[in-house]
C-alpha cells in the first residue's frame, strides 16, 4: 500500500451498516448506482469518531440500491460494525468516469448560472436521492434545490467552473430554502 495524501483521495461513498455476520459492508456510492470506484483495489475509510485505514478490496458487487464490499481483515460482523457511518475514499486515479460523468468533488463549488445568464450561486453540496441527485446551491442567504436531471442541467463546464442550468418556470421558487 502506497502513502497518500488527503489531496489525493476522493470521497465516493458512506458504509451504512454490515451486511450478514461474515464481514461485508453495505456501500452506498454517492454516484447513484453506478459507482465509480469499482476498479480501485484499496480503500480509505475515513472513520467517523477521525482517523484514517487503508484496506485491500477483496470483492465488490451491487446488491439492489447499494453495493456490498468486503475488505481484507473484516472476516465478521462486529468487526465491520466498527466502520458504520464511515466515508469511503479512493485515489483520483483509480475513479473511473463514463461518459459526460463528473464527480462530486468537481462539481461543489461550480458556479451556476440559467441559461439567461443570470448568476444563481455556487454548488454547496449534493444530495443524493433515489432517482437523480439534487445540487444545492447557496448565494449568500439564498438557497435553491436544483435536480440533477438533463432536462434542467444544460451543460457543465469544469474548464471554466460554471454550470447552466434550465429550470421550469417556478421550479427555483417552489425549491427555495
Amino acid at each position: 500500500m502506497r502513502a497518500s495524501s488527503a489531496g489525493d483521495l476522493v470521497p465516493v461513498g458512506k458504509v451504512l451498516r454490515p451486511h450478514g455476520t461474515r464481514g461485508l459492508l453495505r456501500i452506498l456510492p454517492y454516484a447513484g448506482s453506478d459507482a465509480s470506484f469499482t476498479e480501485a483495489e484499496e480503500v480509505f475509510l475515513r472513520l467517523p469518531e477521525g482517523g484514517m485505514r487503508c484496506f485491500s478490496v477483496v470483492s465488490l458487487a451491487p446488491h439492489q440500491r447499494v453495493y456490498l464490499m468486503r475488505l481484507a481483515g473484516v472476516g465478521s460482523g462486529g468487526e465491520a460494525e466498527r466502520f458504520r457511518g464511515a466515508e469511503i475514499l479512493v485515489r483520483k486515479d483509480a475513479l473511473v468516469r463514463g461518459e459526460g460523468e463528473f464527480f462530486y468533488h468537481e462539481l461543489v463549488g461550480i458556479r451556476v448560472f440559467r441559461d439567461s445568464g443570470e448568476y444563481l450561486g455556487r454548488v454547496s453540496r449534493i444530495i443524493p436521492t433515489g432517482a437523480n441527485d439534487i445540487y444545492e446551491v447557496k448565494e449568500g442567504k439564498r438557497e435553491v434545490l436544483i435536480p440533477a436531471t438533463r432536462e434542467v442541467v444544460r451543460e457543465i463546464d469544469l474548464k471554466n467552473g460554471k454550470m447552466i442550468v434550465s429550470p421550469m418556470e417556478g421550479l427555483l421558487e417552489l425549491n427555495e430554502v
